[in-house]
């Protein structure tokens, strides 16, 4: 029997709820495409009440989903549908413990949103170097456990470079405190690492050291049109040959995408006069204030105008001209979401590879699905595609979606074949968890079992997902 009192008990009166119309926002995913099922919702405010309530679910053999903002793409982040595993939201851990300039560091717990954690740093003339969409609702735990990546990935690495370390209740309830910032530690296994990216399989992430870098105070934007991405990878080499590791992002966009844009998305408007094929939103940042990267900029654009690989370029003059150039790509997914449903994957190759993947997997759906229209884009500068396929002009999504695996099929096998990932960012989660049976490694994926039978050999850490 479950304990229903005691795991209440253990979280307090705030700290617990069996309202189905409270719960129920919690059950479904961001895109609406799974719906699971929970009874009852914790959400503690300290490790020690979260450990507590992993005591009595280790000791009742009950399953734990871990929440932090629900902005999960791939269903991990909510409970599996006609299951008995009780939701644990982590949203009440809000302390941001420490913010330290000197060190670059800042140790904030679960509950804690990307926003915040970039305006705590911020007061301290420093910056958490990592960007989403979801940044208002999107939180540390979750950030952690999904190992996030976002557009400075090419810059700054992804969660596993910039968390330090990290406060964890393991499957058996003990407190693991790694919450050092050491930026050296040769002491055995790295466990913080295989919590990260682990998607809440192996415990639950209750507070993070994070890595902190210096305010950028000359930064420079440009948009441009391109006729390919093999021209727009021409274009990041050239930028990376003339400034190095001052590119700080750098996103690719198809005309499909910014015409989906500026139909849905008010106040948006082409910042370039003619069509081009495809676009790059190219940002180059240095912590010096005389560093004349909008000159370097320039002059990179216009030697890529003269070799064919840019026909045309603006660079942002002002604040504003660079916000309205970063709100056409960060509300690309939205405006795609609002136009109609796609069947969606997020895939990664080598930076080299990227034009080679979008030529080959373009035109394979468009033969395998006639009329099928694909959307690619996202973050060339560290391979990551957000590679979709959306319906024939005029018709159903419902009609279209029974491809969805076929489709998905092809697309991981063309992936995989350009040496890439079926999961860029985005993780596995339920959705993804066939394919990478499929697709992965054998003796990767022994490990993978190998790692969850020890450290959570009752299966309650987010039963079903990933594994």
């Amino acid at each position: 029997m479950i304990p229903l009192q005691a795991l209440k008990a253990a979280v307090g009166s705030a700290g617990w709820t069996d309202d189905p119309d409270r719960i129920a926002p919690h059950l479904v995913d961001w895109r609406g495409r799974k719906r699971g099922d929970a009874a009852l919702m914790l959400s503690p405010a300290t490790a020690a009440e979260l450990a507590a309530v992993v005591r009595l679910a280790a000791a009742h053999r009950i399953g734990l989903v871990p929440q932090g903002g629900n902005t999960s793409l791939c269903g991990a982040s909510v409970p599996e549908p006609g299951g008995d595993a009780i939701l644990v939201s982590l949203r009440r851990m809000r302390r941001i413990r420490s913010v330290d300039a000197v060190d670059q560091s800042l140790i904030a717990e679960a509950g804690v949103t990307l926003s915040e954690v970039q305006d705590a740093a911020e007061a301290v003339d420093r910056m958490f170097p990592l960007s989403l969409g979801a940044k208002g609702s999107a939180t540390v735990g979750g950030l952690v456990s999904t190992n996030a990546g976002g557009v400075q990935v090419l810059r700054y690495g992804t969660m596993r470079a910039l968390t330090l370390g990290i406060e964890a209740v393991l499957p058996d309830g003990t407190l693991l405190d790694q919450l050092s910032t050491l930026r050296k530690d040769n002491s055995g296994y790295d466990i913080k690492q295989l919590l990260i990216g682990a998607e809440g399989t192996l415990g639950f992430v209750t507070a993070a050291a994070l890595k902190l870098a210096p305010q950028p105070r000359c930064i420079a934007t440009a948009f441009a049109g391109v006729p390919s991405p093999a021209a727009a990878l021409a274009l990041l080499a050239r930028l990376r040959t003339a400034v190095g590791d001052q590119v700080d992002s750098f996103e690719l966009m198809p005309r499909d995408g910014l015409d989906l844009v500026f139909e849905h998305i008010p106040d948006t408007r082409d910042p370039l006069g003619g069509s081009h094929p495809w676009y790059v939103l190219a940002e180059l940042t240095s912590p010096r204030t005389d560093d004349r990267l909008s000159d370097a900029l320039e002059a990179a654009l216009a030697a890529a105008i003269a070799a064919g690989e840019v026909a045309d370029a603006t660079l942002a003059a002002t604040e504003a001209q660079r916000a309205a150039l970063w709100n056409i790509r960060e509300t690309l997914p939205e405006a795609e979401r609002v136009d109609g449903a796609s069947v969606k994957h997020d895939v990664s190759v080598p930076v080299a590879a990227v034009p080679s993947f979008i030529a080959e997997a373009t035109p394979a759906i468009e033969r395998g699905w006639p009329g099928a229209r694909v959307l690619a884009f996202g973050h060339l500068g560290d391979g990551n595609v957000h590679f979709n396929a959306r319906p024939p002009e005029g018709g159903s999504y419902d009609a279209f979606r029974a491809n969805g695996p076929a489709i998905t099929r092809l697309v991981n096998d063309i992936t995989v074949a350009h040496g890439g990932s079926i999961s860029a960012e985005h993780g596995i989660g339920t959705l993804k968890r066939e394919e990478l049976v499929r697709l992965a490694n054998p003796a990767k994926l022994a490990a993978m079992r190998a790692i969850k039978a020890a450290l959570d050999p009752l299966g309650i850490m987010n039963p079903g997902k990933l594994l």
